[in-house]
C-alpha cells in the first residue's frame, strides 16, 4: 500500500499545475492588472476554484458540465426540517467539491443555517496542502 502523502506527491505530478484567475472576493470580480487577468496557481488557484465551486447552482448554466457546482440552492427556503437540511447540505458539499482532481478530501465540515442564509466551513485537503474556507450561501 502506498502511503497517502506519497500518492499524493504521484498525484501531483500526474496534474499540470492548476491555475485559475485571481478573485477579488469582497467585491465578486475577477482580479486585472493592466488590463489582463491576473493568474494564480496551486493552493491559491483552488481557493478561487472553491469559492466558485459553492456559488454555483448545478445544472443552471449551459457553460458548465452538469458535475459542477452546488445544490445548496435547493435546501434554501424549502419546508425541510433542520435536521434534514444540516444532514444533507454537508453531502452536497462533498459533491460539490470531490469532482475536482486537485481535491482529495474534505474534512472538517460545519453547517449552520440562519434565516434564508447557509453557512458552510471546512476543509479542502488537496494535493498542494490544505485549504481553508467559510462561505455564506
Amino acid at each position: 500500500m502506498i502511503a497517502p502523502e506519497a500518492s499524493q506527491g504521484a498525484q501531483a505530478q500526474t496534474l499540470p499545475l492548476c491555475r485559475e484567475v485571481a478573485w477579488d472576493f469582497e467585491r465578486d470580480v475577477p482580479v486585472f492588472r493592466q488590463g489582463e487577468p491576473v493568474v494564480v496557481t496551486g493552493k491559491e488557484a483552488l481557493k478561487v476554484w472553491i469559492w466558485r465551486a459553492i456559488r454555483t447552482p448545478r445544472f443552471r448554466y449551459e457553460i458548465y458540465t452538469w458535475a459542477y457546482g452546488s445544490e445548496f440552492e435547493s435546501l434554501l427556503g424549502q419546508a425541510y426540517t433542520d435536521a434534514v437540511k444540516t444532514a444533507e447540505a454537508p453531502r452536497y458539499l462533498r459533491e460539490c467539491l470531490l469532482i475536482n482532481p486537485y481535491i482529495t478530501a474534505v474534512k472538517n465540515i460545519a453547517v449552520s443555517f440562519e434565516s434564508a442564509k447557509l453557512t458552510v466551513a471546512g476543509t479542502a485537503v488537496t494535493i498542494y496542502g490544505e485549504v481553508e474556507f467559510h462561505e455564506l450561501i
